[in-house]
């Protein structure tokens, strides 16, 4: 185990005594706070608790199943703080933080017309994973529309991070040398379908 967890990224060895202290109930908390819109290192957390399922430490399928549920708790209350405070917050302090009115009302203009989109994907990028649900709630999105995105966008992010963190922790070293590769990969993946997405729902648009 030392000579394994000296090759682990420091961020997640800096993780791993706050792991085997809480376990489970220290990852899940993580999660849900990051998700309220709290600027702490989820996803550091989630992909250290993966890695140590790997090493046989932790249960891999306990770890989604509560980063799962944390996630989707979390974004909720997100939601419901952008939805009952969210204009006034963003009227009040949105220009410490270079958001105007006028620049909240672009936001808010792309977020419903993307919405869907932007809540399965917003997890993948740092910022907008922890605002998410909360811009989901100021714009006035659909609250069933909304969770079922954030499900889905929540089981695609745990999975995939997950997975990755799992093997990581079986197979260090070749995860290691290819991590530069994985994040790319991914990186690309997204975009491209994002891509893909957008262009098929404007040929819709332009043939009615």
């Amino acid at each position: 185990m030392t000579h394994i967890a000296s090759q682990l990224p420091a961020v997640i060895t800096s993780i791993e005594p706050f792991v085997h202290k809480y376990g489970y109930l220290g990852i899940g908390s993580l999660l849900l706070f990051e998700s309220m819109g709290i600027p702490i290192p989820g996803e550091s957390t989630l992909i250290a608790a993966a890695v140590f399922a790997g090493l046989g430490q932790l249960n891999i399928f306990v770890v989604i199943l509560i980063g799962l549920v944390a996630c989707v708790i979390g974004d909720s209350f997100g939601f419901l703080i952008g939805l009952v405070f969210g204009r006034r917050l963003i009227e009040k302090y949105g220009k410490y933080i270079l958001l105007d009115q006028k620049k909240y009302l672009k936001v808010e203009k792309f977020f419903n017309k993307r919405g869907p989109i932007i809540v399965i994907f917003a997890r993948f990028f740092e910022v907008l994973r922890q605002l998410n649900g909360f811009i989901a709630g100021t714009s006035g999105m659909r609250w069933r529309l909304f969770f079922l995105f954030n499900i889905i966008g929540s089981l695609l992010w745990v999975s995939v991070w997950s997975v990755i963190g799992y093997f990581g922790g079986s197979n260090i070293g070749l995860v290691l040398k290819y991590e530069l590769y994985l994040s790319i990969g991914l990186g690309i993946f997204i975009v491209l379908w994002l891509y893909r997405y957008l262009l098929i729902r404007r040929k819709k648009q332009n043939a009615r």
